[in-house]
């Protein structure tokens, strides 16, 4: 059995890869996401069955089908993944666009920090999204 030290942590490398979605329509959900945040649609087939994923700003979003034993998405504060964040160069123009296509903000533009301001949107399923913009402190 391997120990955690000092010495094997820095051995592990992590990076991010995917997010799984559940929702009951998987082609509402991708044509949400593709309208709005401009997502690459990728079908494909898994074991004879068509698969609908997608992606975003270079983030794999993989789309699976909710089922009747599928409880409904949690209501906050909960314990678990609270939400997902995209970032943009430009938080003002992405806030007008996204206005534009009638997206629900569940946060208006708001400075956290100098160099970070943030926003939330609500997805297809109650999903929370983050768009934020970092800017380099002067």
């Amino acid at each position: 059995m391997l120990r955690a030290t000092e010495e094997n942590w820095s051995m592990v490398k992590y990076g991010f890869d995917h997010i799984h979605l559940r929702t009951p329509d998987i082609e509402a959900t991708a044509a949400w996401y593709e309208r709005v945040l401009g997502a690459q649609i990728i079908r494909s087939m898994q074991n004879g069955k068509p698969r609908v994923d997608m992606k975003v700003g270079g983030t794999d979003i993989f789309l699976i089908a909710t089922d009747a034993k599928s409880g409904p998405a949690p209501v906050a504060p909960y314990a678990g993944i609270d939400h997902f964040g995209f970032i943009v160069d430009d938080l003002d123009a992405a806030y007008a666009d996204l206005k534009a296509k009638g997206v629900t903000f569940t946060m208006e533009p708001t400075q956290l920090r100098p160099e970070i301001r943030i926003s939330f949107i609500r997805g297809p399923e109650e999903v929370s999204i983050e768009i934020l913009e970092r800017k380099k402190a002067a």
